[in-house]
């Protein structure tokens, strides 16, 4: 496992990465009633998404993700919630289906170190 901060250790099987997608999200209520609601993520990694959500939903509730760029969609799994200091609810899902690549990228593999740019020096006239 890799070491996102000194407190914190990264428990995703992939890493995470900052990205706002525009989403469509298909699900029902406790009472049984549909709603669908667009928002956008937060961050991605191969196996889900954290995104915000202003409907109330439960842990391991069924949704429907789509993804508004490729209209795809796939079937996920609540597996966070969390109100976050701005007063939003956040949702964290996993993918019901592991074979899916939903973001149509290549994820770094856990402990992945990032790629440092060569310094530049100013040369002095």
């Amino acid at each position: 496992m890799s070491l996102v901060n000194f407190r914190y250790k990264e428990r995703r099987r992939t890493v995470r990465v900052s990205l706002a997608v525009p989403l469509t999200v298909h699900g029902k209520s406790g009472e049984g009633e549909k709603f669908v609601i667009n928002t956008h993520s937060q961050s991605v990694n191969r196996h889900g998404a954290l995104f915000n959500l202003e409907h109330l939903v439960t842990m391991g509730q069924q949704l429907l993700l789509v993804n508004d760029h490729t209209a795809r969609s796939v079937e996920c799994r609540v597996i966070n919630i969390r109100r976050a200091r701005d007063g939003k609810n956040y949702v964290g899902v996993e993918f019901v289906s592991e074979d899916t690549n939903f973001w149509h990228m290549s994820f770094p593999i856990p402990g992945a170190r990032p790629l440092r740019r060569a310094n530049q020096t100013k040369q002095s006239a």
